[in-house]
């Protein structure tokens, strides 16, 4: 016991100092202007009158995978989750859904000001998912506690980023936060925590899609060269929402630990 109580600690010291150091050095740096270039993607083809067809279309998985995890919380009943915490998960999973038509809207008319539509459903998952890693992995009630607070930031660091744009001194330090200090936090709660839940291999799934997905996104243009009929961006949402998925199936295949 004391040899837990003691490794315990170390996986909070280890996560606390972390998340310390990357918030200092991201807020050590200057403001982050929005790339103007972002809304200009290879693939601007036009399909039964719809423009950035592929890039539009391609959200789908994300309606499906977020309706697929609310009908598994609230009809199937198979999923295996912190019940007095069901409210993170069906934000996780309504995020997840509100993704694939805050991110079509976005494409149909890519701009700053579509792209909040994107962004802040995107940190509805986020910060969701944070939340729940935490009380699964820490404690329930403090991953309970932070659940409100997380959105609040995650929806604030939208709406700062925009709201600096239109001043012309954008920043996205924020948000950047928002969106990869769960990234850097998650694999060590993982490691260092025990777990409330069996079969977790879910969550790393959902990391690696979520990494493949960047780079996708990244070598957009080199993609598209490539294999000509899809985008690197397009390709991008799917393997977003198949790590989703993966998630939903480990959540649906475990029991408590």
């Amino acid at each position: 016991m004391p040899y837990i109580t003691t490794y315990k600690k170390a996986g909070y010291i280890a996560v606390t100092f972390i998340s310390t150091i990357a918030i200092l050095i991201v807020f050590s740096l200057d403001p982050i202007e929005q790339n103007p270039e972002y809304h200009e993607f290879v693939d601007q083809r036009i399909f039964f009158g719809i423009p950035n067809f592929w890039n539009v279309i391609s959200n789908l998985p994300f309606l499906l995978v977020g309706g697929l995890g609310l009908y598994s919380i609230y009809y199937s009943k198979k999923i295996a989750l912190i019940n007095e915490f069901k409210i993170a998960y069906s934000l996780f999973f309504l995020g997840v859904s509100m993704v694939a038509v805050g991110s079509s809207y976005y494409h149909l008319l890519p701009s700053n000001e579509t792209l909040v539509w994107d962004r802040l459903p995107l940190t509805i998952a986020f910060m969701s998912l944070f939340s729940i890693v935490i009380s699964e992995f820490t404690f329930p009630k403090l991953g309970k506690i932070l659940l409100w607070p997380l959105i609040m930031v995650g929806a604030y660091s939208v709406y700062y980023w925009l709201i600096t744009e239109r001043q012309h001194a954008g920043d996205l330090r924020l948000y950047f936060l928002v969106q990869f200090l769960p990234v850097l936090v998650i694999p060590l709660m993982l490691l260092l925590f025990k777990p409330t839940f069996t079969n977790n291999k879910g969550y790393w799934l959902l990391l690696l899609a979520y990494v493949l997905a960047k780079l996708l996104e990244y070598f957009d243009a080199h993609i598209y060269n490539v294999l000509f009929f899809i985008s690197g961006h397009s390709i991008k949402h799917i393997a977003a929402a198949f790590g989703v998925y993966l998630l939903l199936l480990s959540y649906n295949d475990r029991e408590k630990a």
